[in-house]
């Protein structure tokens, strides 16, 4: 029914989807992508009928998961440089974008077998990141914080390249040893 996705969501209606897709992230971490269903509906407090009126299949509820944490990555832009200096916040970000990847990566065959369907789970997530890379930049090159001749896309290829090589929980050490090194060159000279 199209007409149904376009409707918002009940106030119990949203609490109940944003249960499951929090008690998801949480039972696929602790048993894999193949935990069963009716655990993440216990979990969240819900029945399964609600559960499958959301996501009526496993793997629409894994690229809802992943469209999910996209947005809460990016959606955390405005809440950190309004609490942190520019320069702090886009510290914090990477290791919030740290934790996005390393989420995703258990998630990545499930992910590809969802796009060989034809579906693309990704949506525009690639440029989401990109507009919250640069908000953060932005900030921090107004604050005089960082250097201007490094582009947001270059620092996404920089966090892209670390996240490949680092990004399994038990090289997380190595991972934010690699962040700082990275902000430390884009720092701004005498900053």
């Amino acid at each position: 029914m199209v007409g149904d996705e376009q409707r918002p969501l009940r106030a119990d209606a949203r609490r109940n989807r944003d249960k499951i897709l929090t008690a998801a992230v949480n039972v696929f971490a602790e048993e894999g992508l193949d935990a069963h269903l009716e655990r993440i509906a216990k979990a969240a407090g819900v029945g399964s009928a609600t559960l499958y009126r959301n996501f009526p299949t496993r793997e629409a509820l894994i690229e809802a998961v992943y469209r999910n944490e996209v947005a809460q990555l990016c959606d955390a832009v405005p809440g950190l440089l309004s609490t942190k200096p520019p320069f702090e916040a886009l510290r914090a970000w990477t290791r919030l974008f740290l934790d996005y990847v390393t989420a995703k990566l258990g998630m990545i065959d499930a992910l590809r077998t969802i796009a060989a369907t034809g579906e693309s789970p990704y949506g525009n997530s690639r440029e989401m990141i990109q507009a919250a890379l640069t908000d953060l930049m932005d900030a921090c090159a107004a604050a005089g914080a960082i250097r201007t001749d490094i582009s947001p896309s270059d620092m996404v290829a920089a966090l892209a390249g670390i996240a490949l090589t680092s990004a399994q929980p038990e090289q997380r050490k190595q991972a934010e040893r690699l962040l700082d090194l990275t902000l430390d060159g884009l720092a701004a000279f005498g900053a």
